[in-house]
């Protein structure tokens, strides 16, 4: 499921037409479905009246397969009116930040996370990233989270693959989990995770498919070939400058913009230089896709 990045005009306004032929690509190439208004999508960049806009067109693009809005609030009372907001728009789920601002003790965590999950009323998948927010949902904490219902998946970003394990022989098959770290992602799927919240494959979602298609498969040998490919492009998630980053993948794989929200503008010189000449040895070397089956 890829973490979408959201389109803007050059002078700012959401691009709903680019939108909507982005995230037509994402389905089109086999994605179970979409999550809007990440940290990808410069989700907090965007007024709640805009990521409920966003969310609109990815689902009048997915048609039966899910769209995801993102909650990431300061305060909870903020998180819960969008989260309710969300429901009403007709969202099918949301991914939970569980507070990006002020870093929560367990106790503060898990009551955040259950009063957004009841606000919204929705499938939740928290989004666990100790690394990008400070704020570790441990396989411990998953343990009191599984007695909500609504608490279905988690996106775990802790950027050790030994979680995978610990969270199943922790909570068993109680959660869907998902890789949120791009230059893990088969590994992940090794592991026995059960998807890739993905954000290079916005720019390459035919490869990113294939890869989570063949392991699924058991086709492994298949999927490491297309990873070792892939692997250099995926680092650029891995970064401070992911979206910029990434939009410029996109610019150049499938032909969109470039257009970011301030305080971040595009990339310039030798930064530029280097992530346009990755993106394109890439392209030049790019793998043919093998079937698979119907």
């Amino acid at each position: 499921m890829p973490a979408v990045t959201t389109k803007f005009t050059a002078d700012g306004e959401l691009d709903r037409a680019e939108m909507e032929r982005c995230f037509g690509l994402q389905i089109d190439a086999g994605n179970a479905g979409l999550i809007t208004c990440g940290t990808l999508g410069e989700g907090n960049m965007l007024s709640p009246d805009e990521r409920l806009e966003v969310l609109k067109i990815a689902k009048s693009v997915t048609g039966k397969k899910p769209a995801l809005l993102t909650i990431s609030e300061a305060g909870t009372r903020e998180a819960c009116a969008l989260a309710a907001r969300a429901a009403k728009a007709g969202a099918d789920g949301l991914m939970v930040v569980p507070s990006p601002i002020y870093h929560t003790n367990r106790a503060e965590t898990i009551a955040n996370l259950n009063a957004i999950a009841n606000a919204g009323g929705l499938p939740v998948m928290i989004y666990s990233n100790r690394v990008g927010y400070r704020v570790d949902v441990t396989p411990e904490m998953m343990v009191e989270l599984a007695e909500n219902p609504l608490m279905v998946a988690i996106k775990e970003s802790s950027d050790d693959i030994r979680r995978c394990t610990e969270i199943f022989n922790t909570v068993g098959d109680r959660f869907k989990v998902l890789t949120g770290v791009d230059n893990l992602g088969l590994e992940a799927i090794l592991m026995g995770c059960d998807g890739w919240v993905s954000g290079v494959s916005i720019a390459f979602p035919k490869e990113n498919q294939a890869i989570y298609d063949l392991a699924k498969a058991g086709r492994v040998a298949e999927a490491r070939e297309i990873y070792r490919w892939f692997r250099p492009l995926l680092d650029l998630d891995v970064s401070t400058f992911l979206v910029q980053q990434i939009k410029l993948a996109e610019a150049i794989a499938i032909g969109s913009t470039e257009h970011v929200r301030a305080p971040r503008q595009p990339l310039v010189g030798e930064h530029r230089a280097r992530v346009e000449k990755l993106v394109r040895e890439r392209i030049a070397c790019r793998p043919a896709l093998p079937k698979l089956a119907a």
